[in-house]
């Protein structure tokens, strides 16, 4: 099944809150309660979220009471900003939202409401259906980089929960699986919500492609012992000189690679690439609730003392230096990053 789809006129997503005690679908049926699906992390995974947004133009058009087409508009970009904001650093977001917007605004003279609110809707549903495109051919690319009998630090979740539907980075894993290699995975837990051990573990079990959960803090020592031939990872967002923004962790992974000869990886749809920003440094990091921090448990009790402070950031900046190659649907990214980049978007 996919992450996200669109059913009875109403947005559907796995919860991915509930996994992997359980799967769970949550529903939405306004733009506003699709904003907060998204901050609450209910659907999560840069492409998952654009995806997610673009419905929710629709669950906006569809709740318009506008009787004119300039009408809408303005309904749809009143949506279009609290989609935006819902989430700051995943460049997706804006990006999807921005196309659904830009198509609407183009075929909006002459038009009825209600031939919008059909386009807002089919250009949303394109997008979903162009991401399952996307994901498949970059694990086509990327799995050329996997030889069999590697072992793969993958941090984070970016399988099909991340995507619309077979995944970036762990989507790269699953072709390769598929395609006879043995590949075994060392998942990060990837703390503090734990994305790792909670969704990418739960995935790999599905696909049947044998695994083992490390803590973060481990993934050093497999890679200076040569337990580890390959780091993957997905991105939130690429800035134009091939800096990465991607899960919290992402950089300390990376300079453990780096510093053992371990070739790093990002894998991203060319939507997650903003060749606008010149680097990793103009990329916004969303800071979020401490309590994920300090709510976490051990044996049942909780960790931290009573009155701790934290705090939570939840993406942090990979540089271009640690990168050996970026896996696009449009082919891999060497370096020179800020040259090459261009050529694949």
């Amino acid at each position: 099944m996919r992450t996200v789809f669109w059913e009875d006129n109403a947005l559907k997503m796995i919860d991915q809150r509930r996994l992997p005690g359980s799967l769970e679908i949550a529903v939405c049926r306004t733009h506003v309660e699709t904003a907060e699906a998204i901050r609450s992390m209910t659907v999560r995974g840069a492409p998952a979220i654009g995806v997610t947004a673009a419905f929710g133009l629709a669950l906006a058009a569809n709740g318009s009471r506008a009787r004119s087409a300039a009408a809408l508009l303005a309904d749809l970009e009143t949506a279009a900003q609290i989609l935006k904001v819902s989430r700051p650093t995943a460049v997706n977001l804006a990006w999807a939202v921005d196309r659904v917007m830009k198509v609407i605004s183009k075929k909006a003279e002459g038009r009825s409401v209600d031939e919008l609110r059909s386009f807002v809707l089919d250009e949303a549903q394109r997008i979903a259906d162009e991401d399952v495109a996307v994901n498949k051919r970059m694990g086509e690319h990327g799995a050329a980089l996997i030889d069999d009998g590697d072992t793969v630090i993958h941090h984070c979740n970016t399988g099909a929960l991340a995507v619309v539907d077979w995944g970036t980075a762990l989507g790269v894993v699953r072709t390769a699986h598929g395609q006879g290699k043995r590949v075994h995975v060392l998942v990060d837990e990837t703390r503090p919500r734990l994305q790792g051990s909670r969704l990418t573990a739960w995935e790999l079990q599905q696909y049947g492609i044998p695994y083992e959960i490390i803590s973060d803090n481990m993934a050093g020592h497999f890679l200076r012992t040569g337990a580890a031939q390959k780091v993957l990872f997905g991105a939130d967002r690429i800035a134009a000189n091939g800096d990465v923004a991607n899960k919290i962790g992402t950089y300390m992974l990376a300079l453990a690679a780096h510093d053992n000869g371990v070739p790093v990886y990002s894998v991203a749809p060319t939507s997650s690439i903003d060749l606008s920003l010149k680097d990793g440094s103009q990329i916004p990091i969303e800071e979020r609730d401490p309590e994920e921090v300090l709510g976490l448990q051990f044996m049942g009790e909780r960790v931290a003392p009573a009155g701790a402070q934290a705090r939570n950031p939840a993406f942090d900046v990979t540089p271009n230096r640690l990168i050996t190659a970026i896996v696009t649907e449009n082919g891999i990214v060497r370096p020179p990053f800020d040259k090459n980049l261009p050529k694949v978007v």
